[in-house]
């Protein structure tokens, strides 16, 4: 038969256990939350620079594809090269690589621009087809801009609110950079003409 006392005494002792208990289990909950919106941005960027690349892969072609047209428009398509180069080289996190874009999506236009003085290059089956994947390549970056951004804001939130930002701080959790482009005139997609009038 058990004393009184002796349950009285290891109560607190089970309260006090079950307490840190709880406190472990939160602060692991803290910890794999903070690591799975840390994956879902590195993620989401990988899906920005796969069409990225994509995009670059689709510029050389284009520009390939205008030479045999406009011979003399030779500015125009060394500074498309260029500016697909340049994206390639430097620095890949996504301020630097946002502030990139402007370079390129206005070289696009320009090289679009140019061909609508061809109408038989506007109406090259090869040249309209590239066109149509790069339209819808820039649908998808844009929809991957969204989504990386979404999560850069959920990781944002979490590295800087009360209480994951005191896990955040132990363990090195740091916010990451939206990628945002500069110009509000890079934010669409080019407008390109498929040929459909002339």
């Amino acid at each position: 038969m058990r004393r009184r006392g002796e349950d009285m005494i290891n109560w607190p002792m089970w309260a006090a256990l079950g307490g840190i208990l709880f406190l472990f289990i939160w602060f692991i909950a803290l910890y794999n939350g903070l690591v799975r919106v840390r994956n879902f941005v590195r993620e989401s960027w990988s899906d920005i620079d796969t069409e990225l690349k994509r995009r670059y892969d689709l510029i050389p072609r284009l520009v390939e594809t205008v030479k045999g047209y406009a011979k003399h428009e030779r500015e125009v398509l060394e500074r498309v090269v260029h500016a697909r180069n340049q994206m390639l080289e430097g620095e890949q996190r996504p301020g630097a690589l946002a502030g990139r874009q402007k370079e390129v999506v206005g070289a696009m236009r320009d090289l679009f621009a140019v061909a609508e003085g061809y109408p038989d290059l506007k109406a090259n089956a090869n040249f309209l087809q590239l066109q149509q994947e790069l339209v819808n390549t820039e649908d998808r970056i844009q929809a991957a801009r969204r989504f990386y951004n979404a999560n850069v804001r959920d990781l944002n939130t979490k590295v800087q609110a009360a209480p994951t930002n005191l896990v955040a701080n132990m363990f090195g959790f740091q916010q990451a950079e939206f990628f945002e482009v500069e110009d509000l005139n890079i934010r669409t997609a080019p407008a390109v003409n498929l040929g459909t009038s002339s």
